[in-house]
């Protein structure tokens, strides 16, 4: 069984105890998401338009990191104009608890 979910502008198939990295959410025990595009049942497989209202995913927070640096760097040819800018995006891991369709 496994559902597609839509959380901080990106979509994500998950399934039952995997592990992902998400867009940063406040300090939380566990998370219900409730975004579910799809949810696949072995032979069944169900589409919402564009959410399916009676199916939700709930989850256990892990914990919060920060991706590796992303470097930005601007520079004018000819005019001594140089930046140098760097940025580390911030993230909370989840665990997938469980995944509910009635």
């Amino acid at each position: 069984m496994y559902a597609i979910i839509e959380t901080g502008g990106k979509q994500y198939k998950v399934s039952e105890g995997d592990i992902i990295k998400i867009e940063k959410i406040d300090n939380k025990k566990s998370v219900t998401f409730k975004n579910v595009l799809m949810v696949s049942d072995n032979n069944q497989v169900s589409f919402g338009n564009p959410f399916i209202p009676s199916a939700k995913v709930t989850a256990d927070v892990i914990g919060d990191g920060k991706a590796d640096k992303v470097l930005i760097f601007k520079m004018r040819p000819r005019k001594g104009h140089r930046k140098l800018r760097g940025y580390r995006q911030t993230h909370t891991t989840v665990k997938i608890k469980n995944i509910q369709i009635t």
